[in-house]
């Protein structure tokens, strides 16, 4: 039988669940504590761990992240998903589906390294930026394709 507390702790889990958020996955991959906000996104006071999990995509929209932000070891596609300020490291790499490209999206949110070809060596943020401008200015049949340089 379920206590009154538990009851109670249920209920105030799905009123801050509106997008019916993985609750049990959540708490796996978070080494802190969490907010869900009114618009879904979560912000975490600490890590995430979403690697070693066989993702396609990021399963959540995170917002804030104060440490690390972990999605190494995945089948990612797209970094959609991803946090909006990251204050630790960013790790992606072992993602062989990830473009390049989607480093674009992320390079002005993180605050650590950006670890994308390797777990050892981080990329160059402003190499990154610099790729990001070039395609941004050049058309696409110009430019061909910034997403085979993978070493």
């Amino acid at each position: 039988m379920k206590s009154l507390e538990s009851i109670y702790n249920s209920i105030l889990l799905e009123n801050q669940n509106p997008n019916n958020i993985d609750l049990e996955l959540l708490k796996k991959c978070v080494k802190g504590t969490y907010t869900i906000n009114d618009d879904g996104s979560i912000d975490v006071v600490g890590t995430v761990n979403l690697s070693n999990r066989n993702l396609t995509k990021i399963p959540f929209n995170f917002g804030k992240v104060s440490g690390g932000f972990f999605c190494y070891n995945n089948q990612l596609t797209s970094l959609k998903g991803s946090p909006n300020t990251v204050g630790g490291g960013f790790d992606c790499y072992s993602n062989p589906n990830l473009p390049y490209s989607e480093l674009f999206k992320i390079v002005d949110n993180v605050k650590g390294n950006i670890y994308y070809s390797s777990f050892i060596t981080p990329e160059d943020k402003d190499r990154i930026r610099r790729d990001r401008d070039v395609k941004g200015t050049l058309k696409d049949d110009e430019l061909g394709s910034l997403d085979v340089w993978n070493p």
